[in-house]
């Protein structure tokens, strides 16, 4: 399949507001545009009316978005790029997974990326359980290096309040990677000071909230990783109840 073929058939809502124009530009680096047949490239505003998520909307999210986290400490490390190659290989497969990171490195050229308009549009159009999967991805990479910079969680802590992310979902997926003394509470979103059912509680609302099926409009590519958000909140309730007995 054509790379055109390809961005064509996988995207919905991005081709519009100002994912679109940033989009535009990549591919005019790429190829010579999605157009309307007399040349030019067409991009809609997005409705108010939230649409279904695709795949390909997803994935050009997390695009612009990690090419904004990697350059956050003003570098882009080799480590960190092999890391989103691996991700959508994992994801995708070796054909796709070319093509969307070919696009990547278009996007990463581009400068004066505004990451505000760009959250404020997949938040008014993105589910909240796919919005956490960005969040997610974001940590793996800024991980990726083994070296996370201030400028890197501060970035992301930026992104996930754009994109409506709440402190106590925020400091859970975070948690997922940096391990600390009260890692698992914070998975579980809850305090030292919980009791044993406020943790029983709190583990049957996280299994709810990262359950895989929460992402299934997003294929199976993209349930891997919403998987692993469900596997961590499991192995946080298995070793509080191993801590306390219950």
């Amino acid at each position: 399949m054509s790379f055109s073929k390809w961005i064509g058939a996988a995207l919905g809502w991005s081709f519009g507001g100002p994912i679109g124009a940033i989009l535009g530009l990549a591919l005019g680096s790429v190829v010579d545009g999605v157009s309307n047949g007399n040349g030019s490239t067409v991009y809609t505003d997005y409705p108010q009316q939230r649409p279904q998520t695709q795949a390909g909307d997803f994935e050009v999210s997390l695009l612009i978005l990690a090419s904004i986290v990697i350059k956050a400490d003003g570098k882009q490390d080799q480590r960190e790029l092999d890391f989103v190659r691996l991700q959508f290989v994992n994801m995708y497969g070796k054909e796709r997974a070319n093509h969307a990171f070919k696009l990547f490195k278009e996007i990463s050229k581009q400068q004066n990326i505004s990451t505000r308009q760009v959250c404020l549009q997949i938040r008014q159009m993105m589910q909240h359980a796919s919005r956490l999967q960005l969040v997610h991805f974001l940590f793996g990479i800024a991980k990726a290096d083994g070296l996370v910079t201030d400028d890197e969680v501060h970035q992301i802590y930026t992104i996930a309040g754009y994109l409506g992310i709440s402190h106590n979902d925020y400091e859970s997926i975070k948690a997922m990677f940096y391990k600390s003394a009260d890692s698992a509470y914070k998975i579980l979103e809850i305090d030292k000071t919980a009791t044993n059912d406020d943790i029983k509680k709190a583990y049957r609302n996280m299994a709810k909230k990262y359950h895989p099926d929460k992402v299934i409009h997003l294929g199976k590519e993209h349930q891997q990783g919403a998987e692993e958000k469900f596997r961590k909140v499991q192995e946080a309730y298995e070793q509080l109840q191993k801590e306390r007995g219950f």
